[in-house]
C-alpha cells in the first residue's frame, strides 16, 4: 500500500503594524519603523519548526492619500532587508492599499492576500497560524481557514487560539511550550 505523503509548508502569516513594528498610525518612513520587542526570535522559533514566513497587511494610507505606494515599497525593502540581517526570510509580503469605504476583497477580513500567496505556496492552512493585533486579523485567519491565531494587545479580540499583551510575551509562551504547540 502506497502513502500518501503531504508535502504542503506550515506558514506563520503576520500583521505588520501592531506585531512586526509599533503602530504609530499610518507608518510609512524608515524612521518611524520600530521592530517589535522579541519578534525576531519569535520568528526563529517559526523557522526553526519549518514554518514559511508571509506578511499580509492593510495599508488605507495608500489609498486615504496619508502616503503613496512608493513610500510602502521602500518601507518594506528596508524592513525586509533588517529581517535577512537576522536571517529571516519573508516569503512574500501582501497589502491592501484601499480604504475600508471601497469593500475590496484583499481588505482583512476579506481573503484576497492569503488567496494570493496561496496561488503561488502550497500551504497547510490546518497547521498554520496567523498573529494580529486586531479584530480583522483574526476574522481573515477563520475566513481563509488558517486554524491558529494568536492575538496581541490588550484590545478585546474574540475567537483566537491565543492572546498576549505583547510579541515578548507571546514569544516566550510559545518557547516554553513549542513541543506541544508548533
Amino acid at each position: 500500500m502506497k502513502t500518501i505523503q503531504n508535502t504542503s509548508k506550515k506558514a506563520l502569516f503576520l500583521d505588520r503594524d501592531g506585531v512586526i513594528n509599533t503602530d504609530h498610525g499610518y507608518v510609512s518612513q524608515i524612521e518611524d519603523f520600530e521592530f517589535t520587542d522579541g519578534i525576531f526570535p519569535l520568528l526563529h522559533l517559526f523557522l526553526k519548526h519549518n514554518y514559511l514566513l508571509f506578511i499580509v497587511t492593510n495599508q488605507s494610507g495608500i489609498g486615504r492619500g496619508y502616503y503613496s505606494s512608493g513610500d510602502f515599497e521602500t518601507l518594506t525593502a528596508h524592513m525586509l532587508n533588517e529581517f535577512e540581517k537576522q536571517n529571516i526570510t519573508i516569503s512574500s509580503v501582501e497589502h491592501c492599499l484601499h480604504s475600508p469605504e471601497e469593500r475590496c476583497a484583499c481588505r482583512k477580513p476579506a481573503t484576497g492576500m492569503v488567496d494570493a500567496i496561496l496561488k503561488s505556496h502550497d500551504i497547510d492552512l490546518t497547521h498554520s497560524w496567523l498573529i494580529g493585533d486586531k479584530q480583522s486579523d483574526i476574522d481573515l485567519a477563520h475566513n481563509a481557514n488558517i486554524h491558529h491565531t494568536i492575538a496581541i494587545g490588550e484590545r478585546k479580540i474574540k475567537n483566537t487560539t491565543y492572546h498576549f499583551e505583547n510579541i515578548l510575551a507571546c514569544k516566550e509562551y510559545l518557547e516554553e511550550n513549542q513541543g506541544k504547540i508548533l
